[in-house]
């Protein structure tokens, strides 16, 4: 009888022992302490280390050269695109003024040629005004053309330094 007792005690208790061993484990390990998932214990060769550095190494140098040719690319854009809306801003300027002009000179012309006493005066303002509208057109169209040449060397500016420097870098590397 004492027999019984004893086998059934120790039976009760192996599968204690065996769930306390379980739920034991490192810390933050995602699995309890089992063999089938332990990792084995094994040196890595010195080759094999040195080369995963060197490749980590290498990842990291290209990362920091691709991160600064974006931001340089990125500064590039800015710049372009501040230089590009000023410039835009002044050629339409530029625009409105001329076309105030062109107005203002119109209504003089029709004011001038209703006060006419003749038509030999009216012809002679006709040809006046025709004169100095095709001036002023002219000196118009000079000023925005040599606006948008101004503007467009200004816009390609960071672009050309930048390509520049991609090209500079890549001789030294």
């Amino acid at each position: 009888m004492t027999e019984t007792a004893t086998s059934t005690t120790t039976a009760k208790s192996a599968p204690k022992a065996r769930a306390t061993k379980a739920k034991a484990g490192p810390a933050g390990a995602g699995f309890p302490e089992f063999e089938a998932f332990a990792m084995p214990k094994m040196e890595v060769p010195a080759a094999f280390r040195e080369a995963t550095e060197k490749g980590i190494e290498n990842a990291r140098e290209a990362y920091a050269k691709v991160k600064t040719a974006a931001e340089d690319a990125t500064d590039m854009m800015e710049d372009t695109f501040e230089t590009s809306r000023q410039g835009v801003v002044e050629f339409n300027s530029k625009a409105v003024d001329a076309a105030k002009a062109n107005t203002d000179a119109a209504f003089s012309f029709f004011k001038d040629i209703m006060s006419a006493k003749s038509v030999a005066e009216a012809i002679e303002l006709q040809s006046t005004f025709a004169r100095e509208q095709f001036e002023a057109l002219s000196a118009q169209t000079k000023e925005m053309q040599e606006l948008a040449t101004k503007l467009g060397t200004e816009v390609s500016a960071p672009v050309k330094e930048a390509f520049e420097k991609s090209f500079k870098d890549m001789k030294l590397n």
